[in-house]
């Protein structure tokens, strides 16, 4: 099912963020909170840094009528540099990768690709980009059709 949520980059600070989200909104997480050492080694990626490893990779929370808020730490070992205007993103879930690329390809006309739609590990079509008014946005499609 096709869903929209806001999706949160934080400066390691991503587990006390939604800690704290989750008392304010008494809810409790999706899943379990997914961390950077849970990510699968690959030759063609440089291995996570040591005091990295225990960061959040990524962390759901339902705060009110069916929104998500979603969140990850955005460490500068990996070439993150969080500031304000670049820790938000608008997440969309399309039901098709037709949509999903239909969306992303309208979105990015005058704007900027940060990340070509393509696999993932997580199983998931993903990418991102910047619209030509500066507003951030993300593409994860888990149907396969």
């Amino acid at each position: 099912m096709a869903r929209v949520s806001t999706y949160l980059n934080f400066p390691r600070t991503t587990e006390a963020a939604f800690l704290f989200y989750q008392g304010v909104f008494k809810s409790k997480f999706s899943a379990p909170i997914a961390r950077f050492k849970d990510i699968p080694s690959n030759p063609e990626q440089p291995p996570i840094a040591e005091g990295d490893k225990n960061l959040v990779m990524h962390v759901e929370l339902p705060i009110l009528a069916g929104h998500v808020l979603m969140g990850t730490d955005a460490p500068e070992s990996m070439g993150f540099t969080v500031k304000h205007g670049n820790n938000m993103f608008i997440n969309l879930e399309p039901d098709t990768r037709t949509e999903t690329e239909r969306l992303f390809n309208a979105l990015a006309e005058g704007g900027k690709i940060e990340m070509a739609l393509q696999e993932m590990f997580w199983g998931a079509y993903f990418g991102s980009l910047v619209d030509r008014f500066g507003v951030q946005w993300m593409f994860n499609c888990t149907n396969k059709k």
